[in-house]
């Protein structure tokens, strides 16, 4: 028998918890919710969830192989999940990504209904995207429809999806990034608040926001005596709820607005025929390396992603426009390759460790681990927008994954130009040799390549051996 090495984030939920075994993350089904699993399991629930792609699928485990630790019921049964390459999370999504998590919860939510149980848990956080599709993956979010005076997660989803969906269709894009500072999803009185006026205006929103958050904060410190008042609600009643949410959210859209990036591919310097120059370049050395995860730093709406995603396990296509990654997302939705995943990301202020003692939530590059780096038409960004030192940034990248296809953009591109119309040039060292130089302490290269009809050169690396001891030490 082995003992569990318990999963320090999942200590939220009394049903159950995550742990680890021999590398692999499990679920403890808690001995106090033997009953409503069961339930789940034998009314087909969790098997037609799984069917319809909006379960993670699992296995069941001998119980009898580990010991219960310390402070947990005996498992009623152990899950062994689908196990998960990457895990994001809901402020590293765009508008599109979010809304459609927001529609998954409530089809589970209906189908659960349909089969007399209800979601009680509709946190955010237990979506994560499957072959660039949402999956729920908490698999002991399910309770018994009688005796609830109301649906038991409707709060949070409000929270979770409904606030940071509208903040983002009628405000600005970039109000998604709230839920990084409220874990427990966006207070609907700070969402009223932010919303424009005009959404009084509809009935929906005024009932299942503004209304709702009058209703929260008249009813602080009496909702326990209040619930225990109220008629538990049919299930017909609780279909409604959902239907309404549902309807408001299809309809919502991303706000109309110009972001810096958003149509970078339609304003570049280069003619078509570079572009499917450089294309062919970068398969190329991409192709060199295949690796299993390939890291595309700055990836934009994901048209090089796209372009190698056959040569590499899976991708993640990380960029700091909001517009650009939803670009990326629909692009996937609508099909094409599967292994990409669209992550909203800001290299110089990436998403941190978050939730109690900073390890309930990860940061971003302590759960990305790409065995390559491709950074195109991003180290100008790094070290001219942002002051960053080029050793600065050839170690950062050195730390992060032992290759690196990185693209220097020189002084006189256009782009960059662009970026020094209105500062002074302070960047001596942002030259081709100094940049060669800065990489060289951390980096061999490997092989170089000008872009045709441009200035631009490509840059395939291999970090240093050296390095990556250093490295090896640090993780």
């Amino acid at each position: 028998m082995r003992s569990p090495n318990r999963e320090f984030s999942s200590f939220r939920d009394p049903s159950g918890h995550l742990f680890w075994d021999g590398g692999k993350i499990l679920r403890w089904v808690g001995a106090s919710y033997a009953e409503t699993f069961r339930r789940a399991e034998e009314s087909g629930l969790l098997a037609k969830a799984i069917e319809h792609g909006l379960l993670l699928a699992y296995t069941k485990r001998d119980a009898a192989e580990f010991v219960a630790p310390p402070g947990s019921s005996p498992a009623a049964a152990i899950l062994e999940p689908r196990q998960l390459d990457l895990i994001t999370y809901p402020y590293e999504w765009s508008f599109g990504q979010l809304r459609d998590a927001a529609l998954l919860t409530l089809d589970l939510h209906a189908m659960a209904l349909a089969h007399g149980m209800v979601l009680k848990d509709a946190s955010a956080f237990n979506v994560q995207f499957v072959d660039a599709r949402p999956s729920f993956i908490d698999h002991l979010s399910f309770d018994a429809a009688e005796g609830h005076a109301a649906w038991p997660a409707y709060g949070q989803f409000c929270r979770h999806f409904l606030a940071p969906l509208l903040l983002m269709s009628k405000v600005d894009l970039s109000l998604g990034r709230l839920s990084e500072l409220h874990l427990d999803g966006i207070p609907l009185d700070l969402a009223s608040k932010l919303l424009p006026k005009s959404t009084q205006l509809s009935p929906a929103i005024q009932m299942h926001v503004h209304l709702h958050a009058r209703m929260s904060q008249n009813l602080s410190g009496y909702h326990k005596r209040y619930d225990k008042g109220r008629k538990s609600l049919g299930i017909d009643q609780l279909k409604a709820i959902a239907t309404s949410l549902r309807g408001l959210i299809e309809k919502l859209t991303p706000i109309d607005q110009k972001t810096e990036w958003g149509d970078y591919y339609s304003d570049t310097n280069y003619s078509a025929s570079a572009f499917e120059a450089k294309k062919a370049l970068i398969r190329d050395f991409i192709g060199r390396v295949r690796p299993q995860t390939l890291l595309d730093l700055g990836g934009n709406d994901g048209s090089m992603s796209r372009a190698v995603a056959d040569l590499a396990k899976r991708v993640i296509c990380a960029d700091i426009d909001p517009r650009a990654v939803d670009h990326n997302y629909r692009q996937l939705r609508t099909g094409g390759a599967q292994n990409i995943m669209p992550l909203l990301a800001d290299v110089t202020n990436p998403a941190p460790a978050i939730g109690f003692a900073n390890a309930e939530r990860p940061a971003l590059f302590a759960r990305i681990k790409p065995d390559q780096i491709m950074a195109l038409a991003l180290i100008h960004h790094l070290a001219i927008t942002n002051n960053l030192p080029l050793g600065y940034i050839a170690r950062f990248l050195a730390d992060l994954s032992p290759s690196l296809l990185i693209e220097f953009v020189p002084k006189p591109d256009s782009q960059v130009q662009r970026l020094l119309a209105n500062r002074d040039d302070i960047f001596p060292d942002y030259t081709e040799a100094g940049f060669t130089a800065a990489f060289a302490e951390v980096f061999d290269i490997v092989a170089t390549e000008r872009i045709p009809g441009t200035e631009r050169t490509l840059y395939l690396m291999q970090r240093h051996a050296g390095v990556e001891a250093a490295h090896g030490r640090r993780s």
